[in-house]
């Protein structure tokens, strides 16, 4: 069957469905960066419910919107694949599911991030899991992991449908929609849960793990990828837990706890972005925001090299060293910066997996490795996401305003740990 046929029922059925927003609307109440303050404050536990939204709209597999939040949403352990948006995508597809696929990634070293038949299958997934629900509850993986790179908030989407309470996010695994996404670190807080559910739809071959299905062809590998960065992470985050001077980056308060290290030596966890290289010294940022990373400064190329940080790009690393403060004469302002004297400051993952000779079936590659350096100001390629456009840059200066408000008015959990 070709794709516009199938495209043609697709849109029929999605026509007939109902509208997910009831026609009594409820009353919206806007969460800001005000309430952000207001919510960390509130301790530990209370601190992971982020609150209780308007449904408003599905957009695919792994992407909701919802009244009254001043960004969008990334849905916490989940990837599913891309939605046809395209006529040329549509195009493409009709020359064929295994030319399409081998096609797509020959223009990449990396695997494949494409619409799929199996990517519209987990949007009407989503669309069935959410009819005639009015309001979700979504609620964080830990106090300090607020938004991503693109400021989209973190979260878990909860439901009451039949007098039970339902987790999107593990369902939509267990529905064989997704696979479990570690690539950022494994669930705190619902790892077993995740685990069980793919364990349970890879052994009823559902979705993804349908061999019969179009879809990506690599998840082993994608998987194997991502659960050994997602051991890294978790690592750092257990020794953290003893260490006041250990940092992880992607924490609301990273900043405000570096600069109460100045002078100091501290470990930091961030993912390797941007990397330039001077005749001068050579910075590797370590990605926090889209409007600010960290620098790790070296004057010794011979020291850059040894110590695998270019070839971590894209990739987590633990770096350790003196934090000291540098006048950007660019920006008028001052900020911060760790000098990397010697190759050990920097330690990483193992390499990645080398890239399989079937690549059109089996990627070895991070799924999102990026191949060229970014401007300063853009997300590593690590980081990019395909719905990543919705975070806009007055996200980023809300997020970085209630940010610098939650330093003064809330307490820190104890530990550096996640």
């Amino acid at each position: 069957m070709s794709l516009r046929t199938w495209s043609i029922g697709h849109a029929l059925a999605v026509a007939a469905a109902a509208v997910l927003a009831p026609a009594c609307n409820p009353v919206v109440h806007r969460f800001d960066r005000t309430t952000v303050v207001a919510s960390l404050a509130r301790g530990n536990e209370a601190a992971l419910v982020i609150g209780e939204f308007p449904l408003l709209k599905v957009t695919d597999g792994d992407t909701i919107r919802v009244a009254g939040l001043d960004a969008s949403m990334r849905l916490l352990g989940l990837d599913t694949e891309e939605t046809f948006k395209r006529k040329s995508e549509y195009m493409e597809f009709d020359k064929g599911w295994e030319r399409y696929l081998a096609e797509a990634q020959a223009k990449t070293k990396s695997p494949v991030k494409i619409p799929t038949p199996l990517g519209e299958e987990a949007k009407k997934f989503a669309e069935a899991f959410f009819q005639d629900v009015r309001t979700v509850r979504l609620e964080r993986d830990h106090p300090k992991e607020i938004r991503d790179f693109y400021n989209r908030y973190l979260a878990y989407v909860f439901v009451e449908k039949d007098g039970k309470t339902y987790n999107y996010n593990v369902e939509c695994v267990r529905a064989g929609m997704s696979p479990y996404f570690s690539k950022y670190g494994y669930s705190r807080r619902f790892h077993k849960e995740f685990v069980a559910a793919q364990e349970e739809a890879r052994a009823a071959k559902r979705g993804i793990w349908d061999p019969a299905k179009q879809h990506y062809t690599d998840y082993d590998r994608r998987l194997e990828w991502w659960n050994r960065r997602g051991d890294f992470i978790q690592a750092f985050e257990i020794e953290a837990a003893d260490h006041s001077n250990w940092i992880v980056l992607t924490h609301w308060d990273a900043l405000d706890r570096l600069q109460g290290k100045v002078g100091r030596e501290v470990v930091v966890l961030g993912a390797v972005g941007d990397i330039r290289e001077t005749a001068g010294p050579t910075k590797v940022l370590l990605s926090r925001r889209r409007t600010g990373s960290l620098p790790l400064i070296f004057f010794d190329k011979d020291v850059l090299a040894r110590s695998g940080a270019l070839e971590a790009k894209g990739e987590f690393v633990r770096a350790h060293g003196v934090v000291t403060k540098y006048y950007n004469k660019y920006k008028k302002q001052d900020e911060l910066q760790i000098v990397v004297t010697l190759p050990g400051q920097i330690q990483r993952d193992l390499e990645p997996p080398a890239p399989a000779e079937d690549a059109a079936s089996e990627e070895a590659v991070s799924p999102d490795m990026p191949e060229a350096t970014e401007p300063e100001g853009q997300a590593p390629a690590d980081t990019l996401d395909t719905d990543a456009a919705d975070a806009s840059d007055a996200d980023a200066r809300a997020v970085e305003a209630a940010e610098r408000e939650g330093r003064n008015d809330s307490p820190a959990p104890p530990g550096a740990a996640h």
